[in-house]
């Protein structure tokens, strides 16, 4: 499936009603605390991204607005930001809208006006399912509300994301491992998970700073990570980001955590990993094999500083092994043949 061309728009801390103790959203978007560009900005900077050269092959084109609640907004600002892209959609230059928003603030009705403006994909702000873990963050929102809001995006339609977060107060593995499973068996059409880091401003740094809270280590989040993707994997569930995008100014806000800027690689090195050593291990001693997996996947496999293969080989599990990178692979699989 070839990767959408996203054309970003950043609504930081925009009609959000509720202010969690995770969030700066200008410290995550790297956006100024500025205003949002009017509707006629809004479209020239449409235009201007499309006039850009694009890569051969590249998929449908998205305007996406990120951060904040959209859905929060007033109705006439809503309208603004949408009736900038209609132009483009009408003239088949950008495919859909998509947008982020919370599972309280979406209905029937709200369905319907999004769908009118073109909007093909409602990302919902879960974060967690457990009302334990919900209330101890700030979200103001319950599980019930989550599973209600996936349930009427679908039915409107529209394809429903998920994004879920690793690490908040109060949270623990079976809860999240629990939770993972419950949302992916409601087979949203994609997910983004993110690990909780204290950020400048948000009410965890309040929490760190007199010991009220403690973030995951790195390792820790990987691992959770890694598992909570296996999770949504087995449903058929498309995961779209591991991690916080990094920018010119996440680093300097992150006051703790469990951020690094190829998060998303180290959890896929590690879930790849977990995939090839019981596959070598199966067959450690009978003959000369080849390794199969996908060309894209050659720096997954290696890991960072090659952690991966040299923990392979400290277990004798690369002698008589020949790696072979196949270009046409699916990415995330693997094949041991003998030779």
């Amino acid at each position: 499936m070839s990767r959408p061309l996203v054309i970003p728009f950043f609504i930081s801390h925009q009609g959000c009603p509720h202010r969690c103790v995770f969030c700066n959203q200008h410290a995550i978007t790297g956006q100024s605390p500025g205003p949002t560009p009017d509707g006629e900005q809004l479209g020239a900077e449409i235009f201007a991204a499309l006039a850009r050269p694009r890569r051969a092959g590249r998929g449908e084109v998205q305007v996406a607005f990120y951060g904040g609640s959209f859905t929060c907004l007033p109705e006439a600002r809503q309208r603004e930001l949408l009736g900038s892209v209609q132009p483009f959609l009408a003239e088949g230059t950008v495919d859909e809208i998509r947008l982020s928003t919370r599972p309280d603030y979406i209905n029937a009705g709200i369905v319907d006006f999004l769908k009118r403006f073109g909007v093909g994909t409602v990302e919902l702000g879960i974060q967690s399912m457990s009302d334990q873990v919900l209330r101890a963050s700030g979200r103001g929102h319950t599980v019930a509300d989550s599973v209600r809001a996936i349930e009427c995006v679908r039915a409107g339609g529209l394809k429903v994301g998920v994004q879920l977060m690793v690490g908040l107060p109060g949270d623990r593995p079976g809860l999240l491992f629990k939770g993972a499973e419950e949302l992916a068996g409601m087979r949203p059409n994609l997910a983004r998970i993110y690990p909780a880091v204290v950020l400048k401003g948000s009410g965890l740094e309040r929490r760190y700073r007199v010991g009220e809270y403690q973030p995951m280590s790195l390792a820790r989040a990987v691992a959770a990570s890694g598992r909570i993707k296996e999770i949504f994997d087995a449903y058929g569930v498309r995961v779209v980001r591991l991690g916080l995008q990094a920018t010119d100014t996440l680093r300097d806000d992150i006051v703790a955590g469990p951020y690094h800027p190829a998060f998303g690689e180290l959890v896929l090195s590690r879930n790849l990993y977990c995939k090839v050593r019981p596959a070598l291990e199966a067959v450690k001693g009978s003959g000369r094999f080849e390794l199969r997996v996908a060309a894209a996947d050659q720096s997954v496999l290696r890991g960072l500083a090659n952690r991966n293969l040299k923990r392979l080989a400290d277990r004798g599990l690369l002698t008589d092994v020949d790696l072979v990178f196949e270009d046409q692979r699916e990415r995330g699989t693997l094949e041991v043949v003998a030779v």
